[in-house]
């Protein structure tokens, strides 16, 4: 199986979208392009609304990705525990995907003899360690996330610290929405650490609105942009390999 690039987008809100395009919608779009969308919903004291759940599960399935809602104190746990799941979980897919094409459509990775099953998990949890990684975070700067944003911050840290260990890279990128004049604020660009964060956390501007569909069309667009530009890349290297 040949080695890629695992890409997600992480979005990070803790309300319903309230404005623009359907964020549903659009994660399904980023699915067919192979972006994974997985969604974290923080509350704080209070409960998230049924609607708001409702809105952060759809948005995952129709994403391909993850969802959990959770308290801001626990955030930290959450962003890794999604993360790594939501590596394993597209791995898995694709496995799945090229059993089927070797045994059938009727087959897949659970129809397997134990042996073989373990043989292609075993598979499944080196590729989760060895390919690249590309994370472009949201985060929502809504009103309500004004207290919220110091333990995203240490979050998005000690997930940058906890994916070191793995043998693939790493790239992150961060942006936050509502921007001040766009959809989206790009905050840093595409990077193996976040040593930076604290920096670019003190430029967040916390606004009313949550325009969820919108900053997830620009995510599309942004990881879209580096995906060619990788591709670029990569077949100039094999150019020099060859000549």
């Amino acid at each position: 199986m040949k080695k890629g690039t695992l890409r997600q987008i992480l979005l990070l809100t803790d309300g319903c979208s309230n404005t623009g395009e359907d964020p549903i919608a659009i994660a399904s779009l980023a699915k067919e392009e192979g972006i994974s969308v997985n969604v974290i919903g923080i509350v704080d004291r209070q409960e998230m609304s049924e609607r708001g759940v409702s809105e952060i599960e759809s948005i995952a399935e129709a994403g391909g990705g993850i969802s959990q809602v959770v308290y801001a104190k626990q955030l930290s746990q959450t962003v890794q525990m999604v993360t790594k799941k939501a590596m394993t979980q597209t791995i898995y897919g694709v496995v799945n995907k090229e059993v089927s094409q070797i045994l059938g459509e009727e087959k897949e990775l659970e129809d397997l003899e134990p042996e073989k099953r373990g043989q292609l998990m075993e598979v499944v949890d080196e590729l989760g360690e060895t390919m690249d990684l590309d994370v472009l975070i949201l985060v929502d700067t809504s009103a309500s996330m004004r207290n919220k944003l110091p333990m995203v911050q240490e979050a998005l840290i000690d997930l940058s610290v906890s994916l070191r260990a793995r043998t693939g890279s790493n790239h992150f990128a961060l942006f936050s929405f509502p921007g001040k004049r766009k959809d989206v604020d790009k905050l840093i660009n595409w990077s193996p650490n976040f040593d930076s964060i604290s920096g670019a956390f003190k430029k967040m501007a916390t606004s009313g609105v949550t325009p969820t569909g919108p900053a997830l069309q620009e995510g599309i667009r942004i990881m879209a942009k580096r995906m060619k530009k990788k591709g670029t890349m990569d077949d100039e290297l094999a150019l020099e390999e060859e000549a």
